[in-house]
């Protein structure tokens, strides 16, 4: 990737313009990070707690509707796994099963020992389980 930086000190604010021959998914992960895609609103009753995705551990669903772990807490989102695998950035966020995204960040061990799947330990010792659809996407994202 080229990266030109133009300094213009007439300029009012930060502007970042994008070229790219295609529309791809790379040049949406990038976009929706310039924008500041990453950050999520974490919900505790009626109270509203921004996250920053460097802050999370996972996202998951359980009783029709959809959770975030951090380090610290458990928070409601209001946003589907669907929409969230869209706007967290997919080099950082992978999905391991039809109900969680992890954090590749903050993964500290892997347990492959296991037949047709993948048992993670994130930080926290917070323990899951890569279903068997997708283990080869897990396994391309952490290159093994």
């Amino acid at each position: 990737m080229k990266v030109d930086i133009h300094i213009q000190p007439d300029c009012g604010e930060v502007s970042v313009a994008i070229t790219a021959p295609a529309l791809t998914d790379e040049v949406k992960a990038l976009a929706a990070r310039l924008q500041g895609g990453g950050v999520l609103t974490g919900w505790r009753g009626d109270m509203a707690i921004p996250l920053a995705a460097a802050d999370i551990l996972r996202c998951y669903g359980e009783e029709k509707g959809v959770k975030v772990q951090t380090t610290r807490e458990v928070y409601d989102l209001k946003e589907r796994l669907y929409e969230l695998e869209s706007k967290l950035d997919r080099h950082t966020f992978v999905r391991i099963s039809h109900s969680e995204l992890v954090n590749l960040e903050q993964i500290t061990a892997l347990d492959l020992s296991l037949t047709g799947t993948i048992r993670i330990t994130l930080a926290g010792n917070t323990v899951c389980y890569v279903s068997r659809r997708y283990v080869k996407k897990i396994k391309e994202a952490l290159g093994l």
